[in-house]
């Protein structure tokens, strides 16, 4: 029991003390906070500082170098501002006579195509007449030939009952080159064949002369068309060439 008290009352002695130091503890805890806070924002700022330093010194050296970059921009600038006008110039008025010559193309291309296509035209109306002349020429001819066989021959008579005889009667009676004293004689014998025997010898050379003539003109118009499919070729090709060359320039 004295035991307790005693160590109650000791107890008791000690409170104050604890209490004191706890106390005295307190009061010196927020100052460190401070201290503490001011320690950790000077080591932040410091840092921010040297950070900043390096940027700025960064910074600096990129202005040294780029004033003179930019000082030699600027005058190659200036020297090349006027040739690029000069240029620019040159492109429109390069651009102006393009499209000159690209109309001037189309009209060229266009007027050769028409070319083609009158020659063309006229080659056909050319072939078609002489397909004409030569085909009733070559009858007149074979017509001729026949008559003179068949009076040579002695078979005149024979010879007048064929459509043949009728071609040349047709031929005699619209001849051009015929004088009238031959035309008759001829028509005489077509007609009536009965009294040739006579004048075999001088119809027959009419009708030669004929042929030799007829001939001549069958040849001459022969020479004349391959003259005109010749002259009607190369114009094509070369007509064929122009258009393609205009083409490609377009």
């Amino acid at each position: 029991m004295a035991a307790k008290a005693i160590m109650m009352l000791f107890c008791l002695m000690a409170l104050p003390a604890t209490f004191r130091a706890e106390t005295q503890a307190s009061r010196v805890n927020p100052i460190r906070k401070v201290v503490t806070m001011l320690q950790n924002m000077q080591k932040k700022i410091t840092a921010e500082g040297e950070k900043e330093a390096e940027l700025f010194e960064k910074y600096m050296c990129y202005c040294s170098n780029a004033g003179g970059d930019l000082g030699k921009s600027i005058s190659d600038a200036n020297t090349k501002v006027p040739q690029l006008g000069s240029d620019i110039k040159a492109g429109e008025a390069a651009l102006a006579q393009l499209k000159e010559d690209l109309k001037q193309a189309q009209v060229d291309r266009s007027a050769a195509k028409e070319a083609v296509a009158s020659a063309t035209a006229l080659r056909e109306k050319e072939a078609g007449a002489f397909a004409a002349e030569s085909s009733e020429l070559k009858a007149n001819i074979a017509a001729l030939g026949k008559a003179t066989a068949a009076i040579e021959k002695g078979m005149a008579g024979a010879f007048l009952q064929t459509n043949t005889a009728s071609v040349l009667k047709r031929l005699v009676q619209k001849s051009e080159n015929l004088e009238d004293a031959d035309r008759e004689q001829l028509m005489s014998f077509l007609s009536n064949g009965q009294d040739y025997a006579p004048a075999s010898g001088q119809i027959s050379g009419i009708l030669q002369t004929m042929h030799d003539e007829m001939s001549a003109s069958l040849a001459e118009a022969t020479a004349a068309e391959n003259a005109a499919i010749k002259a009607y070729d190369s114009l094509m090709a070369s007509k064929a060439k122009e258009i393609n060359a205009l083409t490609k320039a377009i």
